[in-house]
């Protein structure tokens, strides 16, 4: 094919530049995560209850793959959660980054509580835990 040869004084590309923004199954992961170890249970363990390999489990943990929704109720039982709060805890933390403008996420200005969901640093009050889930 062809070359393109740009004009003088001329931009390319027009678009504005976008922020980054967490995907979802970086944040499931950390979620995830944070509960096993919280709960002081290694991967192994927990993939073995779940019924999933520990190399599988390790990769939706690290955001490498997407778990599906049977896989993912299933580690949910694993680790003593309902689906609903797994889903609250993932949209409480997508919606304090979005609040603290971390662009591309960062897990800045945010804390546990000693119960498990995340909590607001300026009121201490848990996260908003209603998220809806929609499919196309």
């Amino acid at each position: 094919m062809g070359e393109t040869i740009e004009f003088p004084g001329e931009r390319t590309d027009t678009r504005r530049p976008r922020r980054a923004r967490p995907l979802w199954r970086d944040v499931l992961g950390d979620v995830l995560r944070d509960e096993r170890l919280e709960q002081e249970r290694i991967l192994t363990e927990v993939a073995r209850t779940a019924g999933v390999s520990p190399q599988y489990l390790s990769e939706v943990e690290r955001g490498r793959k997407e778990a599906s929704s049977e896989v993912l109720g299933a580690v949910a039982d694993a680790l003593g959660l309902e689906l609903v709060d797994v889903v609250g805890r993932v949209a409480g933390r997508l919606a304090l980054r979005e609040v603290n403008g971390v662009p591309g996420g960062g897990m800045a200005g945010m804390q546990r509580s000693a119960v498990g969901p995340v909590t607001a640093p300026w009121s201490g009050a848990p996260a908003p835990t209603n998220a809806y889930l929609l499919a196309a």
